[in-house]
């Protein structure tokens, strides 16, 4: 059964340890745990938002511009939705459209819930070898809920959600809250991502970060490699990116 962690007290000093380029732990360079986002990396949904967004402020009098898209992408619902507000000037205020827009994409649930190419094989890997393995996400946990049924509660030990932590993406504090809860050193997870506002979250914890890019193009960098598909993603292939560190 999954469950829900709290952001540990000890969030900024590790993350401290972090920046510091230390380890809590000691031994190796052996992948501990695998952090996944859910949205546009495991599930294939960031076009619903995309689309609920666009029908909520067409209902309230307002057109999306299209460009906008790349702005909201990944982020927590307060900055996506605080940012739309005030690009259209719409009459609503954040805690009424959060609603609606949590509605809206419940509702697109209902009609069926695509998995990104090679989620479902990845995670049947990861339980098949006892990884622990956490789902964080920047959506509430009534949809994150909604999805585990989809994905299977038993793939993850824990999950993560956006309106469960002080700060969610792009701060740290969600990945350092998966890694406290499963126990392990956030150096010696392996993260996996499909927005910059994801990848920015996982590497300000430590992290080793997959970027699978879903909307808008995400450059390789330090601790991150850039990826097609989840389809090129698999074990041995997120050990050997613990070995790359050493």
């Amino acid at each position: 059964m999954t469950s829900t962690v709290p952001v540990p007290e000890t969030a900024s000093q590790a993350l401290g340890a972090v920046r510091a380029g230390q380890s809590p732990t000691t031994g190796g360079a052996a992948l501990q745990a695998v952090l996944l986002d859910m949205d546009g990396t495991l599930v294939d949904t960031e076009g619903f938002w995309w689309d609920v967004e666009v029908e909520v402020f067409a209902s309230l009098g307002h057109t999306l511009d299209d460009s906008w898209r790349h702005v909201v992408v990944g982020g927590p619902m307060t900055r996506s939705a605080g940012f739309l507000i005030e690009a259209t000037g719409a009459d609503i205020d954040l805690a009424e459209l959060t609603v609606l827009l949590n509605d809206g994409f419940e509702d697109r649930l209902d009609g069926g819930l695509p998995l990104m190419p090679g989620a479902e094989r990845l995670l049947a890997e990861l339980a098949e070898h006892r990884i622990p393995t956490a789902l964080v996400s920047a959506s509430h946990r009534r949809i994150i809920d909604r999805v585990l049924t989809r994905l299977g509660p038993q793939h993850f030990a824990l999950s993560v959600a956006g309106d469960e932590v002080p700060r969610t993406k792009p701060h740290p504090d969600p990945y350092l809250a998966a890694a406290s809860g499963l126990g392990v050193d956030p150096l010696r997870c392996a993260v996996v991502e499909d927005t910059a506002t994801g990848v920015a979250a996982a590497e300000a914890a430590g992290c080793q970060v997959v970027a699978v890019p879903s909307v808008a193009p995400i450059a390789p960098a330090v601790r991150r490699t850039v990826v097609p598909s989840l389809e090129v993603v698999d074990l041995t292939f997120l050990r050997g990116l613990m070995t790359e560190m050493l």
